[in-house]
Order: structure tokens, then C-alpha cells, then sequence
């Protein structure tokens, strides 16, 4: 993986200003091997790479989001995750990322196996829709719900999960993950009780 560029770096974010990215970068190892599945165009992937030393790869499905990861010299290909990971062999990323897309995959069972059999660790992020303020639309309106942090139409949403913390944590015991570290957000900040309740998003670190 090379180096990162002054000019390069320049144009990736501050991603410790958002609390999410805080957590994963902290959840990641110095000098590993990280792949980002659905990285977007690659702030992340890049903040790790100049901060972290790690391997960096990533996996994105819209071109234009693939060329700006190039232009930060990062080594993503355009792809579908929703087709798997059978190109990659067994256990050769220290960590697979996949962050906030878990509720947009359509087969996320099967994209957590691939995950397990070629990371050592995988982080997964997702909103959480167990909040409370889900459960009030939907108790007030009859409709599906809409709110702040999930505000689209049921036409229009790019989730086809509905998934909660229960519901995930259910999943870790039914295919035997152990969750090394957890955090739960609401609005960036991080929340200590009742996370179903009261957060509006999950970060699991497993192996």
C-alpha cells in the first residue's frame, strides 16, 4: 500500500470529528490489513492508511465514488458485494469493515459468513432500527416510520433490513461471534443504557 501523499492527504477529512469513525479507527490494528466493503469514496480507508499504516482495500459499486478513492491513491475496485467475497482466500484481511450497509445488502447472512471466513476480525455498523423514535412513528402515524436518522419514504429507502440490536446480537449467537468490543451512538454521542431503546446506531468489533 503506498504512502499517502501530502497533497492527498489534504483532501481526506478530519473523520475523528464524527464519533462513528473514531470507534472503528480506534477498533483497528497499526500496519494491518483492512478491507472496507462498500467504502464510499474511501475517507476512512484513506485516514487509516496515513494514521494507521495499514494495507488498505477497499470494494465500492458506484464508479465515481471508485475514481475518488483513486485520486487518494487507495486500492479499491468496483464491485457488488451482494455477489460475495469468493475472490479473496481464507483469513487474509486482519479486519473486514463494513459500515452502515449491513441494512442494504440483500442477502446479509451470507455477506457476515464471507466477512468471518476472509477477515480475522470484521467491524460491522448499522442503524439501529429499535430506537424509540421508530417505534413512535410508527405507533403514531400507522406508516412506516421516518425520522431524523432514517428519513426516507418507504419508496425511495436504500433499506431493505430492518434490523435492531436484539436482532443482531441474536444473529451473533446463532453463528458463534463473540463481540470483542460494542458501542452504541445516538446523535455521535455515545449512549451507556438501553442501547435498543435509546441508540440510533451499533459498532461491533467480532471474531
Amino acid at each position: 500500500m503506498p504512502v499517502l501523499e501530502p497533497s492527498e492527504v489534504a483532501a481526506v477529512p478530519d473523520l475523528l470529528a464524527r464519533e462513528d469513525h473514531r470507534i472503528i479507527a480506534d477498533m483497528i490494528g497499526e500496519t494491518s490489513t483492512v478491507l472496507d466493503l462498500g467504502c464510499g469514496e474511501g475517507d476512512l480507508l484513506a485516514w487509516l492508511a496515513r494514521h494507521k499504516r495499514v494495507e488498505a482495500r477497499g470494494v465500492e459499486i458506484a464508479p465515481e465514488k471508485v475514481r475518488r478513492c483513486v485520486e487518494l491513491g487507495l486500492s479499491v475496485y468496483q464491485g457488488d458485494i451482494n455477489q460475495g467475497l469468493a475472490d479473496y482466500p481464507d483469513a487474509c484481511f486482519d479486519y473486514v469493515i463494513l459500515s452502515q450497509t449491513l441494512q442494504v445488502v440483500r442477502h446479509p447472512l451470507e455477506l457476515m459468513r464471507e466477512m468471518r471466513r476472509v477477515g480475522r476480525r470484521i467491524v460491522v455498523a448499522f442503524p439501529n432500527f429499535g430506537h424509540w423514535s421508530v417505534r413512535l412513528s410508527l405507533l403514531c402515524t400507522g406508516k412506516a416510520p421516518r425520522t431524523g436518522h432514517l428519513p426516507y419514504q418507504w419508496y425511495d429507502s436504500p433499506n431493505i433490513r430492518v434490523l435492531t440490536i436484539l436482532d443482531f446480537e441474536d444473529l451473533l449467537r446463532q453463528e458463534g461471534l463473540r463481540a470483542e468490543q460494542s458501542c452504541f451512538l445516538r446523535r455521535g454521542r455515545r449512549v451507556a443504557s438501553q442501547p435498543n431503546l435509546l441508540a440510533d446506531s451499533a459498532i461491533y468489533l467480532l471474531s
